[in-house]
């Protein structure tokens, strides 16, 4: 390729979706953010626009202003859209108590909520995250306002649910924790593969791979990958960054990241898994120095000048020595 290509233009030329976690307002305003995200990426995930919170104001209301911002620059710019997410225990609408609700209005309640926004999305969004984070770290179902009042069913549900009303949306099940082989991950294929016995329309598992000590070995990754696949699901790379503990970070360890970065995608390309998403575009639009101050704040493929790190260029080689 030639000595100006962009990480999108690799990313296109190898038919990979390489994504990022996007917010509306930067994107109306902020000419570095967008100049970076049209550089970098050919797939835009909401981060949190078309969450339930920021989406629900105020009862029997929705505001979609900020959802429809990222779908509109999305088909402006020619990106795939991800859908992110239908369903979580977190970020609710700051008026939503679920005990004003019996279990059947919640049921109500939620199926009303993915048939809105899935539907709206309906030939938009080309994959979506229905369920978020259902999976306890210690492989136990997640104690939720879903999980309390509807038990199991509440992902049965909310899959058909979106399958009604965007049927040709791949859906998605996505979590954390989970990207290598251990007790997360090993509940999470029961889960699914008890949900595909039931013939649940799930399509494929989202592996986060939020890396806050680097990433998990390469080695385990790839044989999750592997036994989701084998069940017949897509995987996806969903929320990815790269930290490092700050009192122990490797020498040069944007270097390191870099090779953290292309050792998932190297899984990636040799497991068949064709999307990658990093969440945030610059490191100072990440979540991570909010959250961990205790890791180093750069999780991310550009710096908070705009420029491009190591670990940009170390996925456009990857992504170029696939031609």
């Amino acid at each position: 390729m030639p000595e100006d290509t962009t990480l999108r233009d690799a990313a296109d030329a190898a038919d990979f979706r390489l994504g990022a976690a996007v917010a509306a307002d930067p994107l109306r305003t902020d000419a570095g953010y967008w100049t970076s995200l049209r550089r970098g990426f050919n797939t835009v995930t909401a981060e949190n626009a078309m969450k339930m919170g920021p989406m629900r104001p105020e009862p029997g209301v929705y505001d979609f202003t900020d959802a429809d911002a990222v779908a509109n620059f999305a088909e402006e710019h020619d990106m795939a859209l991800r859908g992110h997410t239908l369903v979580w225990h977190n970020q609710l609408p700051d008026w939503f108590q679920e005990w004003d609700y019996t279990d059947d209005q919640l049921a109500a309640f939620l199926r009303d909520h993915v048939h809105t926004v899935a539907g709206r999305y309906r030939g938009t969004v080309e994959a979506w995250d229905v369920v978020n984070e259902a999976v306890a770290d210690d492989g136990t179902m997640r104690d939720s306002v879903w999980y309390d009042a509807l038990g199991d069913r509440y992902l049965d549900d909310a899959f058909r649910w979106a399958n009604d009303v965007a049927p040709d949306a791949d859906l998605f099940y996505n979590d954390y924790g989970a990207d290598a082989v251990n007790e997360k991950s090993d509940a999470i294929y029961e889960l699914l593969e008890g949900m595909l016995d039931r013939g649940v329309p799930v399509d494929g598992v989202g592996l986060q791979m939020h890396a806050l000590d680097g990433v998990p070995d390469p080695e385990s990754v790839a044989e999750n990958v592997r036994r989701f696949s084998d069940l017949g699901l897509d995987v996806h790379v969903t929320e990815m960054d790269v930290a490092y503990p700050e009192a122990d970070a490797p020498e040069n360890h944007r270097e390191r990241q870099a090779e953290d970065y292309r050792d998932i995608l190297d899984v990636c390309l040799a497991e068949g898994v064709d999307t990658l998403v990093v969440w945030g575009v610059r490191d100072s639009d990440s979540w991570i120095p909010e959250w961990f101050p205790h890791v180093t704040e750069d999780p991310l493929l550009f710096d908070a000048s705009n420029d491009p790190k190591p670990a940009y260029h170390a996925l456009k080689e990857r992504l170029e020595d696939t031609d």
